[in-house]
């Protein structure tokens, strides 16, 4: 019976955020009667301006107005698309990478691309700590304007993808005047990519197309990122048909074409949520969440089966506790796993002997305590996440039956991202997302590597936990230097990744999300689909969502 006002209510707030932008419906049109395609990426409250791909508080640009050399299809294995770059080969030992480079590409102000830009990207990234998130240490070297080489003090066959598909080139004649790359919000940016920034503003940005983009003006001329209140305002503009294209939830989403007449909706497999510890005492986590006990005991309470119908809608799939990605990945799944997914229903008996087993006893009010303090855990979420706040509060009801208590908390998105960062928390909902191609090493080189972590109250990106284990980051090492095709030597490296995560437990696998894109079938034609997912089709996922931008067309085109 509180549905309907609640509708309303956020109605008036879509309405407002429109008006507040400038903004009409998705129907309407830029400047020639070309289409502007309206994009949600899930922003609650207000933009805070900031284009700089190497930020972690980026908002947008990465792959838009700022490219890569080649784009990877995280979906799939398939051959890597030209973008920047047209061709690479490695040396025999994985020590050297050569690139050629597109000739003919200007940046948005006019100034030629070379292959300076490359050179001073990659030194830019290898000179910051804070940016080179992945242990890039290669050093490059232009031959000429179309040639690089990068050479590394090692094999580094891993780091291919990295280099070639998530650094974005940045022009050095404007970024070499930057004291601080990590931190500057490059409220101006210029790159070579298909669009350009038009207008800022907190409520809403623009995009124009970039009439001298090295592939030919995208069709899409103008595109619109609104900030709204969350999931659920973001289907209330669907239902009002003021955006064309978001990634999150509706109502009965398995029926968005009936129920959004116009609209179609795809679901991918992709991102595995989990709850985020911070793991490490040694690093400044305090808490009980840094027993392993407790971890594991959280994860055998929790009713995936429930949660799944009531939090996703069933949209959601099995999850790995090693965390090779189910289906893509299936070859890499380790044999030696203890449990190849996730217990779909809570097994209560096993949280009770791990609890007992770390020294908790259970109370007359049904909960567990240790030395007096009882076991409760706070679990921060951002506001507006309306899955995610569902599906926390049904996992405070499902521990509760288990003896734990977990206490939900809301907070703005900055507040959240902040506390990510800097391991300023007990619990977060969150997802391991993949790397910058269809391999399970990023994920585990991203989330697992004691080089992409900090103590807390320093900047970590992205293994938040703070895991730190020698043996995994010993395997991650060994696996840079060996061929990608080469199966045999890989899987016993990737055996002792997903063995050991298994056991200390630092993400606490949830289930993989079954990401939920809806968009404008009848304005916009070219959109990724169930048969075709030549991109990952998330607004919010980048370089992805440039890919899908530069392929749609307005109807009738």
């Amino acid at each position: 019976m509180s549905r309907t006002p609640r509708r309303r209510r956020l109605g008036a707030v879509v309405a407002a955020a429109l008006f507040a932008a400038g903004c009409s419906s998705s129907g309407s049109t830029g400047s020639g009667g070309d289409a502007t395609l309206v994009a949600y990426v899930g922003q609650a409250g207000d933009y805070q301006v900031n284009f700089n791909p190497y930020s972690s508080s980026v908002i947008e640009a990465p792959g838009t107005i700022f490219e890569s050399l080649f784009f990877f299809n995280v979906t799939k294995d398939a051959p890597p698309q030209p973008l920047l770059g047209t061709d690479y080969a490695w040396n025999a030992t994985g020590t050297e990478l050569s690139i050629t480079l597109r000739s003919g590409v200007k940046f948005s102000d006019g100034t030629p691309f070379t292959a300076r830009d490359v050179v001073f990207t990659l030194d830019m990234v290898a000179k910051n700590k804070t940016i080179n998130t992945t242990g890039y240490d290669g050093k490059a070297v232009a031959a000429d304007d179309t040639h690089v080489k990068v050479t590394f003090p090692g094999p580094a066959f891993m780091q291919g993808p990295q280099v070639l598909g998530k650094m974005f080139i940045v022009p050095q004649h404007l970024w070499s005047k930057i004291a601080d790359p990590a931190n500057d919000v490059i409220a101006q940016p210029v790159g070579t990519g298909p669009f350009k920034l038009a207008s800022f503003k907190p409520q809403a940005f623009t995009y124009d197309a970039n009439a001298g983009y090295w592939g030919g003006e995208p069709a899409v001329k103008h595109i619109r990122f609104l900030a709204l209140s969350g999931n659920q305002s973001g289907a209330d503009a669907l239902a009002a048909k003021q955006i064309d294209w978001q990634t999150g939830p509706v109502p009965d989403v398995k029926n968005v074409a009936k129920n959004y007449p116009g609209y179609q909706a795809v679901i991918t497999p992709m991102n595995q949520i989990a709850l985020f510890t911070c793991s490490n005492a040694a690093l400044g986590c305090t808490g009980p969440q840094t027993d392993p006990a407790v971890r594991h005991a959280i994860y055998y309470a929790i009713n995936r089966t429930q949660l799944n119908s009531l939090a996703f809608e069933d949209t959601a799939s099995d999850v790995s506790p090693g965390f090779a990605l189910l289906g893509r990945d299936a070859k890499w799944v380790s044999p030696k796993l203890q449990e190849k997914t996730a217990p779909k229903n809570p097994d209560p008996a096993r949280a009770d002997s791990l609890l007992q087993g770390a020294g908790y006893a259970k109370g007359g009010d049904g909960l567990y305590a240790k030395g007096g303090k009882p076991l409760e855990l706070t679990v921060q979420v951002p506001s507006g996440w309306t899955d995610y706040i569902t599906a926390i509060d049904t996992m405070t009801q499902q521990l509760k039956q288990a003896g734990i208590k977990l206490v939900s908390q809301q907070v703005s998105y900055n507040e959240w991202a902040d506390a990510r960062v800097r391991g300023r928390f007990q619990l977060l909902i969150d997802s391991l997302l993949q790397g910058p191609s269809a391999d399970p090493y990023y994920t585990f080189n991203y989330y697992f590597a004691t080089e992409t972590t900090a103590k807390v109250g320093e900047s970590a990106y992205p293994n938040y936990s703070r895991y730190s284990d020698p043996e995994v980051d010993a395997a991650l090492n060994a696996l840079k230097g060996i061929p990608p095709a080469d199966a045999a030597k890989r899987q016993p490296l990737y055996d002792v990744v997903q063995t050991r995560s298994e056991q200390a437990m630092p993400y606490i696998p949830v289930l993989t999300s079954g990401t939920i894109s809806e968009y404008n079938a009848a304005k916009f034609t070219g959109w990724p689909t169930k048969d075709n997912l030549y991109a990952f089709p998330a607004v919010w996922n980048r370089p992805d969502q440039a890919q899908i931008f530069k392929a749609l067309k307005p109807a009738g085109q």
